[in-house]
Formats: structure tokens, C-alpha cells, sequence
């Protein structure tokens, strides 16, 4: 029992060497239960401690074995892991070099405990793994203002369950499952009834003993100071430990690798930060580097033997280096390592993004009408010229589906588009076959110029490659609110009818498109249950009881040049 500064003490296992002796640390704390590691022979909580380290293996706060009235996810983590990290470093079979490690919720409590500014004096090195840097970016909320709603919910639900039992409330936790699809893993998404519950609000209710947090996350909509207080890019300067970032293409939090590492290469709090961060980015969904496997993960597609690796290998060299000060050549490496998708290889770089990107401008086009891919819509580098806009009734009562992307609990991963771009309400723009292989490596923006008839809405946007046999392969995808067009934190209304320029972030990929193959990009205004649905009212988030369908127009003309900027790579 770990004691922490309020007088709270946690649950923590040490596993150690099986020879006596003073060892560097490894601290790794999650809210699911540090007991089912225990029970899993390939966790890290044993395979570190076979290669001469000890193991910190802790419920966080107010879960399971550790003490604590309420559970405060994500803010409480900044103080304990603080404090458990300067514990570890004072015990008997420590040798007072500390480092971080673990995935998920378990990378979230590192990325916190970098916000802790300063770090805990003991700390040396960390390696967060599929975890979000910036909490409002892609944990709640996502780059564009839309609530992550397609596992906001369940997410809560399966963590409550610990609080309920806690508390003893039997009969309550009976009722959340109900909520619930019936399934064997971790995975259990709403049923579509409770994804589609109106107001919104009604789950700060239902939720106010499963997860009394949810109702700040609701009323903290905007990117603000509520957010700040865990957003690792806020507080960049108490950054002062080499760090290693690793996500994938489809991890719902890819956005914290990749943003942090950039950040703390460039704003970092000392030299040594600054030259000591590491990113890897393979083709999986969330959770599956350690011994990936090449199928079955990420969608319906196999990357390749390659895709399958040991991230404890690489791991063990980062800690190695960096606790034990053995020369494991890692820091010879680049400091970038990335899967090629289409190619299925990974490949060293020397920055993030590559220093030798051509971002390049794909125009959106059509004479007659773009809606669904049996439309006119085509995609090119040549600019527009004098064309009509395109137009599509966006009703939030029958929203665009989800049909896999970068998202958690509901299905993940590579999934074939065609049934959405069939819908009448996603435009689609497919460029011509590619005649030689395209490399696109790097962040992708869709620019458009649109008008809407509500005061508030969304639009979506989503990078696909179109086979040869038709099948439509998501690369990435993305939302913008429209109140949120210009800032996160100060949100304004639009006027109806009038043509507003609104920028989609879709984040990052590495895909190799081959010859042959067509570039298509869907323009529409949902992506449901990932997201939450825009009413189109302009109303408070979550008040809404009723929907309101919204006329939505697309134009791509010389003075308003509709696109999608690649980052295409040289070969």
C-alpha cells in the first residue's frame, strides 16, 4: 500500500529479479485491475522483471485494491504518479532510477504525469504507448469539436462497474449492462437505442454513481483551462526526460504520439529532452503491438508479416540505454520509426513530419451532382473552374454509419466504404487510376468551402483508396463543428446560406497507394456512433431533444477551391 501525500494509499504489486539486489524501476498504473496482469505470463509486469528490473504494478485511485473516495480519471493521475514514482525510488530493492511504461489508460497516467511540471526528481525515461497527449484532441472530445461518442458511454459503463461494486450498489450495476451489448471481452458497445438516447444530458443522471466525472466532461465542451490542467502540450517546459512514443495509423489516440513527440522535440524543457524522444507508429488499431498479429486487428486486412512485432524488444533497448546506461545502439537509430501501409514495411526516419514532404493540393470536382460514388464527383490536381456546388440534406435521424476508422470499442480498423458512399448524403470525389505507386506519409487537411442552412453543424471528411476490385479502404478520417471552426475554445454560430471556409483535420498516415488504384475523398456530415450527432439547433451540447435536418452545399470553384492537401513522399 503505496502512501501518497493526502494520506490515500494505493495498491501496488512489486514484482522483482529473483536475485537480491538494488534494480532500476519500471512504474506502470491503470484503473482495470492490477491483478489480472498477474495472471497473464506475456504482460510486462514479467518480462521486465526477467531482465533485471522491478516491477510497479498499481491501481490507480478509488480502483480495486487501492483506498480513495471517488475516482477523478486522468486529473487525479498527475499527484499520484508523482508521488508513487518518488516512493518506488526510496525502496529498499531500488536503485533510484525510475522509468514509466504501459498502453492505453496506462500511457494516459504517463502523459499526465508529464504535465506534472516539474517531473518527479527520480524519473529518468518513459514510454507511453496509444495514449492522448491532449485529452480534449482525441480522449472526449476530437481534433474539431465533435464528443467521442462512440465510446464515451460504454467506456464509462465498464469502468463503473469497479465503482459500483465498491459501493455496493448490485442492483445498479445490473441495470448499466443492460445498456450494453452482450460480448465475451472489454469490448461492449451501447445498443443502437442507447447511442441514440435524446438529450444527451440524460446520461449525467444515469451515470452520476457509475461515473460522476461525466457531467464535467459534458459541460466542458470547449478546449479550455479545465483541459490544460492534463494537456501534456501545456506544459512542455517541465519536460525534461527522453520520452518513447508509440501508437499506430488507427489508434483512436494516434494524435498524442505524434503531437507530443513533435512537441517535445521542438519545445522541450531541456537538451536532453529535446534529443531524446523516439516515436514508432505501426498499422494496428488500439492495443496491439506487443506480439501483434498480422490479421484479424485492425479490420479486414493483413499487413504483413512484418506488422507483427515484439514491442517489448524494443522497450527493453529504450530502458537498458537509458536506466542501466548499456550501449543498446537505440539512440544511434533515427529517431522515427514508421510502417509503410501498402508497402507493409517499416521504415526509418530522421523527423516528424519528413523533411522532404510535397504537400500537394487535390481539387474537388463535379459538372452534375457528387452524390454517392455512382455521382460525377472527381478529384485532380487541376483547380476548379466554374462549377455548381453540391448539395445534400444532412438529417440527423438517419446519420452516416461508422464503418471502422480510428475508433475504440465500436469495430476498428480497415473496413470497406462502399455501403456509405452509396448514401445520398456523401459526396464522393474519385481521382482517375494512379499511374505509378503514391506515397502519402504525413499529416492531411481537407479545405472546404461550404454553407449550410443551420446555425451550427458538422462536416465530415474521410481519405480513401479505392482498389481495383472496387473495395473502398479508409485511410483516415475527420470531423469539424462548425461553431468550433476557427477555435476550440471560443466557439461562434454561422449565419445561414453564407460560405464559410472550414479546415478538416484528418491527422496522419503512411499508405503506399498503388498503381492502379484511384484516391476518392467523401464529403459528408456524420460518422455515427464515433461521433455525436449535430442536431443543427446550435444548442448547448447535449440539450437537444429533437433533430432538425440541415441542407448542406459544397462548392468547388475558382473562388472557393475546394481540396484535400497530401503529403506525398518523393520515391
Amino acid at each position: 500500500m503505496v502512501p501518497m501525500r493526502d494520506g490515500v494509499r494505493l495498491s501496488a504489486d512489486v514484482i522483482r529479479p529473483e536475485a537480491p539486489g538494488r534494480y532500476p524501476v519500471l512504474v506502470t498504473r491503470g484503473p482495470y485491475g492490477k491483478d489480472g496482469y498477474v495472471d497473464n505470463p506475456d504482460h510486462s509486469v514479467w518480462f521486465f522483471p526477467k531482465h533485471g528490473y522491478v516491477v510497479v504494478s498499481q491501481d490507480c485511485r478509488a480502483r480495486f485494491g487501492s483506498e480513495g473516495e471517488s475516482y477523478d480519471p486522468l486529473f487525479q493521475e498527475i499527484q499520484d504518479g508523482y508521488d508513487t514514482v518518488e516512493w518506488a525510488a526510496r525502496q529498499p530493492w531500488s536503485n533510484g532510477r525510475v522509468g514509466t511504461t504501459g498502453q492505453s489508460y496506462l500511457g494516459a497516467t504517463q502523459y499526465t504525469l508529464a504535465a506534472s511540471n516539474p517531473l518527479p526528481p527520480h524519473l529518468q525515461a518513459m514510454a507511453p504507448v496509444s495514449a492522448s497527449s491532449d485529452f480534449h484532441q482525441s480522449w472526449v472530445y476530437h481534433t474539431g469539436g465533435a464528443m467521442e461518442w462512440g465510446w464515451m458511454v460504454p467506456y464509462a459503463i465498464h469502468k463503473g462497474k469497479n465503482t459500483l461494486a465498491r459501493q455496493g450498489h448490485d442492483a445498479l450495476l445490473e441495470k448499466v449492462n443492460e445498456y450494453l451489448l452482450p460480448a465475451d471481452n472489454f469490448a461492449q458497445p451501447l445498443h443502437d437505442e442507447w447511442y441514440r438516447h435524446l438529450p444527451l444530458a440524460d446520461w449525467v443522471d444515469r451515470l452520476k454513481e457509475t461515473a460522476p466525472y461525466f457531467g464535467e466532461y459534458l459541460s466542458n465542451e470547449r478546449d479550455g483551462p479545465y483541459w490544460w490542467k492534463i494537456n501534456l502540450l501545456h506544459h512542455l517546459k517541465g519536460i525534461t526526460v527522453p520520452m518513447f512514443h508509440v501508437s499506430s495509423w488507427y489508434d483512436i489516440f494516434l494524435e498524442g504520439a505524434l503531437n507530443a513527440y513533435r512537441a517535445i522535440r521542438e519545445e522541450g524543457g531541456s537538451e536532453l529532452a529535446r534529443r531524446s524522444q523516439k516515436l514508432l507508429v505501426g498499422p494496428w488499431a488500439h492495443i496491439r503491438p506487443y506480439t501483434s498479429p498480422t490479421s484479424g486487428d485492425t479490420g479486414d486486412i493483413d499487413f504483413g508479416d512484418d506488422a507483427r512485432i515484439e514491442l517489448h524488444d524494443y522497450l527493453l533497448r529504450w530502458f537498458d540505454y537509458w536506466l542501466k546506461d548499456i550501449d543498446t545502439g537505440i539512440m544511434d537509430d533515427p529517431p522515427v520509426n514508421l510502417f509503410i501501409m501498402g508497402e507493409n514495411r517499416w521504415r526509418y526516419e530522421n523527423e516528424w513530419p519528413l523533411a522532404r514532404t510535397h504537400y500537394t493540393k487535390y481539387y474537388f470536382h463535379a459538372e452534375s451532382p457528387a452524390n454517392s460514388r455512382q455521382g460525377s464527383g472527381t478529384l485532380s490536381t487541376s483547380p476548379p473552374g466554374d462549377e455548381p456546388p453540391d448539395s445534400y440534406l444532412y438529417d440527423p435521424n438517419d446519420p452516416v454509419p461508422t464503418l471502422g476508422g480510428n475508433t475504440l470499442i465500436i469495430p476498428q480498423g480497415v473496413a470497406d466504404q462502399r455501403p456509405v458512399e452509396d448514401r445520398q448524403d456523401v459526396l464522393v470525389y474519385t481521382s482517375e487510376p494512379l499511374e505509378r505507386d503514391l506515397e502519402i506519409t504525413g499529416p492531411i487537411k481537407v479545405h472546404i468551402f461550404a454553407s449550410t442552412s443551420a446555425v451550427d453543424t458538422d462536416f465530415t471528411a474521410k481519405l480513401v483508396d479505392v482498389r481495383p476490385d472496387g473495395y473502398a479502404h479508409n485511410l483516415q478520417d475527420g470531423i469539424i463543428r462548425a461553431r468550433f471552426r476557427t477555435s476550440g475554445s471560443e466557439p461562434s454560430m454561422i449565419t445561414p446560406g453564407q460560405v464559410y471556409s472550414f479546415t478538416i483535420d484528418l491527422w496522419a498516415t503512411s499508405h503506399l497507394v498503388r498503381s492502379g488504384h484511384r484516391l476518392r475523398v467523401e464529403v459528408s456530415s456524420s460518422n455515427f456512433p464515433r461521433f455525436d450527432r449535430n442536431p443543427n439547433t446550435g444548442a448547448p451540447l447535449g440539450q437537444d431533444r429533437n433533430l432538425e435536418a440541415a441542407r448542406q452545399e459544397i462548392h468547388h470553384s475558382a473562388q472557393y477551391p475546394s481540396h484535400i492537401v497530401l503529403p506525398i513522399i518523393p520515391r
